[in-house]
C-alpha cells in the first residue's frame, strides 16, 4: 500500500481530473482518506461515482448525491458500471470538471481510484469499450498502473484498490468486509454477517423474512443466523454421521453472499445521518476514554 500510495501521488501531479469509485451502498465508508488527502493537496476536482447503485437503496443513494454534491470540487453520481449508457456520460461529466481542458490543445487526462472491489476495472473496460483490465470477485484484483488513450483529448490511469493502513471505526471494518473489499483471510465470517443482520434487521426486516420465510421481529444479528441455519438445514456433522449443532458459519455466509448479490433487495449499510451519529457515538467514547486515564498529576 506504501509503493500504491506515492505512485498515485506520482500520477496525480500528472492529473486533471481523479475519478473516485465508490460502493453505493457505503459510499462513506468505501471512501479511502488518503485518496482525500493526495487529492486535495493537488488541489484536484473530483468525480465521485456511486457504482453499483442498482443494489443501493435508491433513497438512500439520493441522500448521498445531496451530500457529496454540497461539497467543493466535487460532482456525485449513481451509476451502474455494467450499464453502457450511465457509463458513457462520464466523459463529459469529467470535462464539465476541468474546463480548461476544453480548447483542444490537450488531453484531459482522467485518473480511476477507489477502494478494492468497488468496480474500477469493470468502469475501465466499460470506457475503453474492451477488456483492457482484469476484472473478479476477489479483493485486489488489479496490481499495478496502467494508462489508456481513449482518444487523442481524453486519456484514462487506472490504479490498483487501495486500502489505508488502519481503519479507526469498527463499524466501517464491518460494512467493508460485507461488502467484500476486504478479503476473507482478514476477517471472521460469522461476525461480518452477524453485523450485518443487525442492520437489515433495523432497515430492512422485511427483506430477511421474505427471503428466508422467517418472523424476524423477536430476533437479534445471532437469531437471524440460527434461523438461515435452521431453515436451510445447516448442521455440523457429529460422530453418529447425523446433523449436529447448526452450522452457523454456512448460514454465514449464505446471508453474505444473498446482500453481495442483491438477493436480498436494494440495501444500503449507511446513510448520511447514520455516518453522523456513527462519529459522533465515536468521539463521545474517545472523550470518555481519553478521560478515564488521566491521573490527578495531568489535571
Amino acid at each position: 500500500m506504501t509503493s500504491a500510495r506515492r505512485k498515485a501521488a506520482e500520477a496525480m501531479e500528472r492529473t486533471d481530473v481523479v475519478i473516485e469509485v465508490l460502493d453505493a451502498r457505503l459510499p462513506a465508508a468505501s471512501s479511502n482518506p488518503m485518496i482525500h488527502e493526495l487529492r486535495l493537496f493537488r488541489q484536484r476536482p473530483c468525480l465521485k461515482l456511486l457504482n453499483k447503485s442498482d443494489l443501493a437503496d435508491p433513497e438512500a443513494t439520493r441522500a448521498w448525491l445531496d451530500y457529496f454534491n454540497a461539497q467543493p470540487g466535487v460532482k456525485a453520481v449513481a451509476i451502474s458500471c455494467k450499464k453502457a449508457g450511465e457509463v458513457a456520460r462520464i466523459p463529459s461529466l469529467c470535462k464539465s470538471l476541468a474546463p480548461h481542458r476544453n480548447d483542444g490543445t490537450k488531453p484531459l487526462r482522467v485518473m480511476i481510484m477507489g477502494i478494492p472491489n468497488v468496480g474500477k476495472s469493470t468502469l475501465m473496460n466499460a470506457l475503453a469499450k474492451r477488456k483492457v483490465a482484469a476484472v473478479g470477485d476477489e479483493p485486489a484484483v488489479t496490481k499495478s498502473q496502467q494508462r489508456i488513450d481513449l482518444s487523442s483529448q481524453f486519456t484514462l490511469t487506472d490504479t490498483p484498490g487501495m486500502m489505508w493502513p488502519k481503519i479507526d471505526h469498527d463499524e466501517d471494518g464491518y460494512m467493508l468486509a460485507a461488502s467484500h473489499a476486504i478479503g476473507r483471510n482478514a476477517v471472521i465470517d460469522e461476525e461480518v454477517a452477524e453485523f450485518l443482520a443487525h442492520i437489515l434487521l433495523q432497515r430492512y426486516p422485511d427483506y430477511l423474512a421474505a427471503r428466508y420465510k422467517q418472523d424476524v421481529s423477536k430476533l437479534d444479528g445471532m437469531g437471524v443466523l440460527e434461523a438461515i441455519a435452521t431453515r436451510r438445514g445447516f448442521r455440523l456433522p457429529n460422530r453418529s454421521g447425523r446433523g449436529g449443532e447448526l452450522d452457523i458459519e454456512r448460514a454465514a455466509l449464505t446471508l453474505l453472499q444473498d446482500y453481495r448479490d442483491g438477493i436480498l433487495g436494494r440495501v444500503t449499510l449507511e446513510t448520511p445521518e447514520s455516518r453522523t451519529d456513527m462519529l459522533a457515538r465515536a468521539a463521545t467514547l474517545s472523550d470518555t476514554s481519553t478521560a478515564e486515564t488521566k491521573t490527578p498529576e495531568n489535571d
